[in-house]
């Protein structure tokens, strides 16, 4: 699988010699500069903007660059392999394919595109709450590709209850709950387009097929479509949860569940204590907390604290091969991946997402050689240094 991985420079190359070159560029710096010219204003402004001055997302990126890797020679790492498993899934690499929601403004395929490409390159898609497709829809055009689930958990019990168990019908393995986005944070890119897609029905697929949610209106959505919408993000944004909730969403899921959106040692021990099977060290990639920590500054202190005791995940400001390695060296058993293949879905549907995902791990792939390793396993604090 490594071998296939990095051979995607090689099949490059070689198209270059009949004069195909790729459809848009191999750079991850620069996607979101391509992406701008195909996509709607107020789209990109939705995908590529943060919270407040935008002050974490670049502290996102920061942190990547105050370590650096620390190459060895003469390893044979000729044959080596990208392999990982987590939370009980096999996976080429340990890469995922982050939630993102209303998909549908990026392309019209949506979370369809998403789930072809990344079940072709047996990556597991984590399913958004705020989907432009049903959990039932994605889950088919996933095929037999892995797939986890994420939850916005709403205010309604009988509602969580409900997508939970159409996801655990559907084949999700994995629940992911996003706990920093239970209010939407100031996006002053998004309020100066006065632009929230739900309000324009994007990324409602779940709650309109929902049965419970369904039955909580007063007319059907197709008969009262805008109150229909209101209610929906009544119950989706605006109330926080406890810790003492917890056992509510064990109950109604009995794979394994991840929280997403840890930055602090202390919450990381909490998710230990409450039976969690993982956790998500992110800031939702500088979108919810403007003036925040990078992400990657978090990551050493809770994998050292929590990390024999669960699967830590890191997630915000992924966009390079290195950038794999380095959250791996730091104690990560997998990288959550979000606004490079959004760009390319919107470059290209399917094959946009197929192109960049290619792209990140044939550089995961030779880099992991290049600096000696043979495997994941063998990535570890001693592998990098501070600057």
């Amino acid at each position: 699988m490594a071998e296939r991985f990095g051979g995607y420079q090689n099949e490059i190359y070689l198209h270059g010699l009949g004069g195909t070159k790729p459809p848009f560029t191999t750079d991850p710096t620069r996607l979101a500069e391509s992406a701008r010219a195909v996509l709607t204003p107020e789209a990109y402004g939705y995908v590529a903007g943060g919270a407040g001055s935008g002050a974490t997302m670049d502290a996102n990126r920061v942190a990547f660059g105050k370590w650096k890797l620390v190459p060895r020679m003469l390893t044979d790492a000729t044959a080596r392999t990208t392999s990982a498993t987590v939370l009980g899934t096999e996976l080429p690499a340990p890469v995922l394919l982050a939630p993102v929601g209303v998909q549908s403004i990026v392309h019209p395929d949506a979370e369809l595109a998403t789930a072809r490409a990344a079940a072709a390159l047996g990556l597991p898609m984590i399913l958004s709450t705020a989907a432009s497709r049903t959990i039932e829809e994605v889950a088919e055009a996933s095929g037999d590709g892995p797939r986890w689930f994420q939850l916005y958990w709403p205010s309604d019990s009988d509602v969580t209850a409900s997508i939970l168990t159409r996801a655990k019908r559907a084949g999700y393995t994995t629940l992911v709950v996003t706990l920093d986005t239970w209010t939407l944070a100031w996006r002053p890119r998004d309020l100066d387009s006065a632009y929230l897609p739900f309000l324009q029905g994007e990324g409602l697929a779940t709650p309109l097929s929902d049965p419970a949610f369904r039955a909580l209106l007063e007319k059907a959505p197709e008969d009262d479509m805008p109150s229909a919408i209101l209610r929906w993000v009544s119950l989706f944004t605006g109330t926080d949860h406890s810790w003492d909730q917890l056992p509510f969403l064990r109950e109604h899921w009995d794979g394994p569940i991840v929280l997403k959106g840890i930055q602090h040692v202390d919450d990381a021990r909490r998710a230990v204590d409450a039976g969690m099977d993982g956790i998500v060290v992110s800031n939702h990639g500088g979108r919810q907390v403007d003036g925040a920590i990078g992400s990657l500054e978090a990551l050493p202190p809770i994998a050292t604290a929590v990390g024999d005791r669960i699967e830590v995940l890191f997630d915000s400001g992924v966009r390079t091969g290195a950038d794999i390695l380095k959250a791996l060296a730091l104690g990560a058993k997998a990288v959550l991946v979000g606004r490079p293949w959004v760009y390319g879905l919107g470059h290209a549907g399917e094959d946009g997402v197929r192109h960049v995902l290619r792209s990140l791990l044939a550089d995961l792939d030779i880099s992991l050689a290049l600096t000696g390793h043979h495997s994941i396993a063998e990535l570890g604090p001693e592998s990098l240094q501070r600057s």
